[in-house]
């Protein structure tokens, strides 16, 4: 299911997913991923789907959340991999301009060194960057990425992008728990030189790719805050918050659940609020889990369910 939602968002409102990646291909293997282990490690790019193929399977959704009176703040890339791995994004992006629909991209940085690669985000409004590190023991300890990636490309790739780019871009940081160290002063460092519209510091809040995964400390998180903001001139916000239950539905329940958490684990609680919106009970999730089509997983005392993928099987 190459498209899915409007799903709630803390930095977009209501989001209309575009999967354009399979599970889970990726330059990255991040420990905290919510999609689980990479499955193929790529560098380069190629074609995954027909992007006329992909613009029809939007458009459709679309069609569907408007005819429900659904709103559909962005249309944004958000897939089971990194977006930019998609030789096609520049035509999908051209077509999906037809949709009258702001555009939004999330980004894990890792291509952004590629000239190609800068030019094609440059056709989108919004634009996340992953900065989890700026030193590179650290940075491979946590995003754990290809190993013919250099911090040091990506991180120059970055301020090009920034000079040229004319819509928003934001960065986004993953604290975990891990020895920061003075890491956290080089990542201030680099944001001020890169001066992003916002910069975004997270924490997992859903089931990570290793069990050892956990938040960072109240005091990292705090450490982190101020320092950014002290750069930034306080254009710093949490993304640490539950984004909420407003999952749209189009109508097929099971469609909307199987495309939802294929890229987005769902809380017991978000999936139990689609199922009353579509006036379906709990047993449409017992036989998805007895199909084994749908997960059931825990994590910081909350329990989500999610697609059953390859990247998340044992």
């Amino acid at each position: 299911m190459l498209a899915f939602g409007p799903v709630p968002s803390r930095r977009l409102g209501k989001s209309l997913g575009v999967n354009n990646i399979p599970d889970k291909v990726c330059s990255y293997a991040c420990v905290y991923c919510q999609i689980g282990r990479t499955l193929r490690m790529e560098i380069e790019r190629k074609p995954f789907y027909e992007p006329e193929f992909l613009f029809e399977e939007v458009s459709k959704k679309v069609e569907e959340a408007r005819a429900r009176g659904e709103r559909i703040d962005y249309i944004t890339f958000v897939p089971d991999g990194e977006p930019t791995l998609d030789v096609n994004l520049s035509r999908e992006v051209e077509l999906l301009r037809e949709l009258g629909i702001p555009l939004a991209i999330l980004t894990n940085s890792s291509l952004i060194w590629r000239e190609d690669v800068r030019n094609d985000l440059l056709a989108f409004d919004f634009v996340s960057l992953k900065l989890d590190a700026v030193s590179e023991p650290l940075w491979r300890r946590i995003d754990r990425p290809h190993k013919s990636i250099s911090i040091e490309k990506i991180l120059d790739g970055m301020l090009a992008f920034r000079s040229e780019f004319k819509g928003t871009v934001v960065t986004e940081t993953m604290l975990v728990n891990v020895d920061y160290g003075d890491e956290l002063e080089k990542i201030a460092d680099f944001l001020a030189e890169l001066k992003p519209d916002k910069a975004y510091i997270a924490v997992p809040t859903r089931p990570p790719a290793e069990k050892w995964v956990e938040p960072a400390s109240e005091e990292t998180i705090n450490l982190a805050y101020q320092l950014f903001s002290e750069r930034l001139g306080g254009k710093v916000e949490y993304l640490i918050g539950y984004e909420g239950n407003a999952f749209a539905s189009t109508g097929n329940v099971v469609e909307n659940i199987l495309s939802i958490t294929a890229v987005h684990p769902m809380r017991e609680e978000a999936l139990k609020e689609l199922l009353r919106k579509n006036n379906a009970d709990w047993g449409v999730i017992e036989e998805l889990l007895m199909r084994g089509k749908l997960i059931r997983l825990n994590y910081q005392d909350q329990t989500f369910y999610m697609r059953a993928l390859k990247s998340r099987k044992p």
